[in-house]
């Protein structure tokens, strides 16, 4: 067993600051000149302008109505990951993009305290919710089936997100300590 007892939790909070450090492109839609928040700045930008942003001072701008994200709704993208991932078989998956659950958990956020504010309606966050928990059940349980088999995971590592990458590397280890135990051998 691993030293570290969270390992997913660490990972995912590391992923996260990443994320939101990561550039996201909006499309502005008012002018604003000489905002600073701590070493950002935005010198000048027009409205209608398209520009690149840390995915923080994007999601800011957003918030306030100021700018637009120029990316596919994330809406879209997990209802095409479900339909995909149930049309393979059991031992298949289908890839996701590596920052596919930030943005899931970036897109829950917004839309449940959207929801909370009378912005959206909540069955909205609530029918985005059921499939997230819908392509999240069926990836790990491919994944597990996985890592109790003789699959590596460089053979599916092109699949994985760096959070299924750690899922799977600790599922394995306790299919081959669990076996090894109900079987009398060393692993």
């Amino acid at each position: 067993m691993s030293e570290n007892p969270r390992p997913v939790e660490d990972l995912i909070l590391q992923r996260e600051r990443e994320y939101l450090l990561g550039k996201s492109r909006v499309t502005m839609r008012s002018s604003l000149e000489n905002i600073e928040a701590g070493e950002f700045k935005i010198v000048s930008v027009k409205e209608g302008e398209s520009v690149e942003l840390p995915r923080w001072a994007a999601e800011e701008l957003v918030d306030m109505k100021l700018a637009e994200m120029v990316e596919e709704p994330f809406e879209t993208e997990i209802f095409k990951s479900l339909s995909r991932e149930k049309m393979l078989g059991p031992f298949q998956l289908s890839p996701l993009a590596q920052d596919f659950y930030m943005r899931m958990k970036r897109r829950l956020h917004y839309l449940t305290r959207a929801a909370a504010e009378g912005r959206v309606r909540k069955e909205e966050v609530d029918r985005l919710r059921v499939s997230c928990y819908d392509l999240i059940g069926i990836r790990l349980g491919k994944l597990l089936s996985l890592s109790s088999s003789s699959t590596s995971i460089s053979t599916i590592s092109d699949k994985l997100t760096p959070e299924e990458r750690v899922f799977f590397t600790i599922a394995q280890g306790f299919s081959k300590e669990w076996k090894g135990s109900l079987l009398g051998e060393k692993v």
